[in-house]
């Protein structure tokens, strides 16, 4: 038997130590939704089988990269999303207790035209486009996935941000019902992540709806999330029920539970470390091999001039 020793265990493998703390008692009380659900109590399921909820018509996006994709079944079972889990297949198993529909997006702050926008009028917005971006986690692992959905200027214009918007935040459904994760203080809820609003309004910003051709699943987001791909995974937020238009920086919820971890802006750079391993090295799901991290993942190019002038030492 091969016994792994402190020195042989990379520090991002780690589980830090308040999502320790409160795992057993978040398995028991997803253990008891669980049950709910089975009796036929109000949280059912809704996330419909693989195949059934293709989207048709999509465009094919000249910002896809033609590498590999990472397949469906480690795309949908290897998930970060903390309201149904911390185990990486943990949200996979838990997250058919989310309804998704009906579901309602409020847009507001700083815009002249505050509305609201239900899903399936989100999906006709725009054309939909499948866009295969590269995606990095700041714990060291990688995927490639073909995401569906359109640029979030396309929402963001319709609302006409005033002068003083400067920032965008999005907000993440909290409902204790339905994600079992909300009763334990992992992070501050709900979860909350922001961009500057020229990061937001870049062309690769992505309104997500689906993924594989499909609706999202609901431990990948659904029904509608942002995907950056530039950034690490954890700044696109999941099942987005509010988007705030800002004068000043938003309070996210992994900068307010480990600043010195996690910086506002996150752009993937492989020569700013994290505090307790190297960010130089990533390893693609279905890889043994690791490879070298891409300056902002790859799309340096095309949004580099983002930050022209900016510390991104400082502005991590």
């Amino acid at each position: 038997m091969l016994i792994r020793h402190p020195s042989d265990i990379a520090p991002s493998e780690i589980t830090p130590r308040e999502v320790y703390r409160h795992r057993r008692a978040f398995l028991r009380s997803a253990g008891l939704l669980a049950a709910a659900a089975g009796a036929g109590g109000l949280l059912t399921s809704t996330a419909p089988a693989r195949g059934a909820t293709r989207l048709a018509g999509l465009r094919q996006s000249p910002f896809s990269t033609d590498e590999a994709q990472t397949p469906y079944k480690d795309v949908t079972t290897y998930n970060n999303y903390y309201e149904f889990g911390t185990d990486k297949d943990e949200p996979a198993d838990n997250a058919h207790t989310l309804k998704t529909r009906p579901w309602t997006i409020a847009i507001e702050g700083e815009v002249r035209k505050a509305y609201s926008i239900g899903v399936e009028e989100l999906l006709k917005l725009a054309p939909l486009e499948e866009r295969i971006y590269r995606m990095r986690c700041v714990e060291g692992w990688s995927m490639v996935i073909p995401w569906v959905g359109y640029s979030l200027s396309e929402l963001i214009k319709r609302a006409e941000p005033t002068g003083n918007a400067r920032f965008v935040e999005f907000v993440t459904l909290a409902d204790p019902r339905q994600m079992p994760g909300l009763a334990y203080p992992v992070l501050k809820w709900p979860y909350v992540e922001g961009l500057r609003l020229d990061e937001a309004m870049h062309p690769l910003t992505l309104l997500c709806v689906g993924l594989y051709g499909e609706l999202l699943p609901n431990q990948n987001g659904a029904p509608v999330r942002v995907v950056i791909p530039w950034k690490y995974g954890f700044k696109s937020g999941k099942s987005i029920v509010k988007i705030r238009f800002t004068a000043t920086q938003p309070r996210t919820a992994w900068n307010i539970a480990q600043p010195r971890e996690y910086g506002f802006y996150s752009n993937v750079n492989p020569q700013v470390d994290h505090p307790r391993w190297s960010q130089a090295r990533e390893r693609r799901i279905g890889e043994f091999r690791k490879r070298p991290t891409l300056m902002f993942n790859g799309y340096a190019e095309q949004v580099a001039s983002l930050y022209a002038g900016m510390d991104l030492k400082k502005n991590f």
